[in-house]
């Protein structure tokens, strides 16, 4: 089998191209380190938003419908909560923030009310009803919630909470410079270049 294995992988075998350039991304020359965190990172994701989902679906919602409404019961107790900063709270759209509040309104789950300091402007407040279901849901989002990040309890919290908001800037001019970068490398067809696929949606709300 070694023999065989040798064979098959010869020390002098081509490399596969790395996918990071910085040194402080590679060990040892190579880029396996950081295409496991990467997956790792893919696979966590992906657990975090069916967790978001499953919140949303024991008070009836859908993930982003949820995502927005706990936002606004938290931020309502710091400051008046419009669509503006509510967007870039979560890092989402004006525009569909706007959508998806109106869904909110209409099941009676969020209230909106004139700025006396600005009648342009409206504040979101959630309701009663919104409340009641949120407290509802608290005590097994808190047991969850603690078994989903019980590795940061050691103290790694305010480090992991740090990097991942600056991951996300970091991850808006990656997705910036591919969308710049990626048609020189599109395939091409008698229509010139394909459409690089879109970047994340604007409903791909953070979970939490």
């Amino acid at each position: 089998m070694e023999v065989a294995d040798r064979e098959r992988f010869p020390k002098d075998r081509p490399q596969a191209a790395l996918t990071v350039a910085r040194p402080e991304l590679l060990a040892g020359g190579s880029d396996d380190a950081f295409r496991r965190m990467v997956h790792d990172a893919l696979a966590f994701a992906s657990r975090l938003q069916a967790v978001r989902d499953g919140y949303a679906r024991l008070i009836g919602l859908t993930g982003v419908q949820y995502t927005i409404l706990i936002a606004i019961h938290h931020l309502q107790y710091e400051r008046d909560v419009n669509v503006s900063t509510l967007a870039r709270h979560l890092h989402l759209s004006p525009p569909f923030v706007t959508n998806e509040t109106g869904k909110l309104v209409a099941m009676a789950l969020v209230e909106k009310f004139r700025d006396p300091d600005d009648g342009r402007r409206l504040i979101l407040r959630t309701t009663a009803e919104a409340e009641a279901r949120l407290d509802r849901l608290a005590p097994v989002q808190s047991q969850v919630n603690d078994e989903h990040f019980a590795p940061l309890a050691d103290g790694g919290f305010g480090t992991f909470a740090r990097l991942v908001s600056e991951l996300v800037e970091s991850t808006e001019r990656a997705l910036a410079l591919l969308d710049a970068l990626g048609p020189r490398i599109a395939p091409q067809d008698a229509a010139g270049p394909k459409p690089m696929a879109p970047a994340l949606p604007a409903g791909d709300a953070p979970p939490a």
